[in-house]
């Protein structure tokens, strides 16, 4: 990739998208914050929106055979993403696709083709697969087909770089092999750290537990407060723009106990909040987070209900 980015040449960096429920995540917004630096480079951004594929299911770190959507839920979720995508790419720079442009048109013959390059021990052999053949439990066929169709997306798209979580990596390597077999260079791949959800789990749709971009100030704020005190330097490297010195700082102040984790909290939350609120809301955040919970003093906001 290196070698890429020095050669002045205008890349296609490539994200892809399932749309499995309404809302974008921190997860996923951390990936789109770095499609935004490629951006404000100069690079083309290509955003893949897999309302075909969303049908179908992701395997990837999954402990148990999905439930796919149908064509319905994944419109309905699809509905308000460009919104929430605008709150940090310029989508007026954005080159957005959907793939079932081009998977809904491709016949049995190619797919069957395009299968017969890969083998099922290769499938079956990615760690959450291999998992569930050893407790007996079911791996759709479907299932296996996911990756290729993923993969596929990179040869329509003729991506240089792909972005994508640790959990994609498979897929993004099968996207290369489609590539070549298509005689096109291999893309790059990028694979950033996994934002855990507010228990230290996988922050999912289907997980739960997590915090969206859409969330109001007030419940992104007070979610932050909640986290597990060993998450606070990771959520400052991934979820904010905090640059590594000084996450490093803060992984050194939590370990020697120099400083409160509340206090170091309070600071995330007002950076994440400031992200897609602005500096102003979170600081006023901040401050009706101090007086009710800390100073436990009434909110003038708070809703009278009286019972007859």
């Amino acid at each position: 990739m290196l070698n890429k980015l020095k050669s002045g040449k205008k890349l296609r960096i490539k994200l892809g998208l399932d749309p499995t429920g309404p809302k974008i995540h921190l997860g996923r917004a951390e990936q789109l914050w770095k499609l935004k630096a490629f951006q404000d480079l100069g690079h083309q951004i290509v955003l893949v929106l897999g309302d075909f594929t969303a049908q179908i299911g992701d395997a990837s770190d999954k402990t148990s055979m999905r439930k796919p959507l149908s064509l319905q839920e994944v419109k309905r979720n699809l509905k308000e993403y460009l919104p929430q995508i605008g709150k940090i790419l310029d989508l007026s720079k954005t080159d957005i696709r959907y793939n079932s442009q081009w998977l809904t048109k491709i016949k049995l013959q190619e797919m069957l083709r395009l299968a017969s390059y890969f083998t099922s021990q290769q499938m079956i052999q990615r760690r959450n697969f291999k998992e569930r053949w050893e407790l007996g439990k079911p791996i759709g066929l479907h299932e296996l087909y996911y990756p290729i169709l993923q993969g596929y997306d990179s040869v329509v798209i003729k991506s240089d770089v792909e972005i994508g979580g640790y959990d994609q990596l498979f897929n993004l390597q099968i996207g290369r092999e489609l590539q070549k077999i298509f005689g096109q260079s291999p893309q790059d791949i990028m694979i950033l750290k996994m934002l855990p959800n507010l228990e230290g789990e996988k922050m999912s749709t289907s997980k739960g537990n997590l915090i969206t971009i859409v969330d109001s100030p007030r419940e992104m704020y007070g979610k932050i407060m909640s986290l597990k005190d060993e998450l606070i330097p990771l959520y400052f490297e991934l979820a904010t723009n905090y640059p590594s010195a000084e996450v490093s700082k803060i992984i050194k102040q939590l370990n020697s106990h120099q400083i409160n984790p509340k206090i170091l909290k309070a600071q995330l939350a007002k950076e994440i909040v400031a992200l897609y609120y602005g500096r102003q809301e979170a600081l006023k955040e901040a401050e009706w987070f101090e007086k009710t919970f800390t100073q436990k003093q009434i909110p003038q906001d708070m809703v009278t209900v009286v019972l007859r």
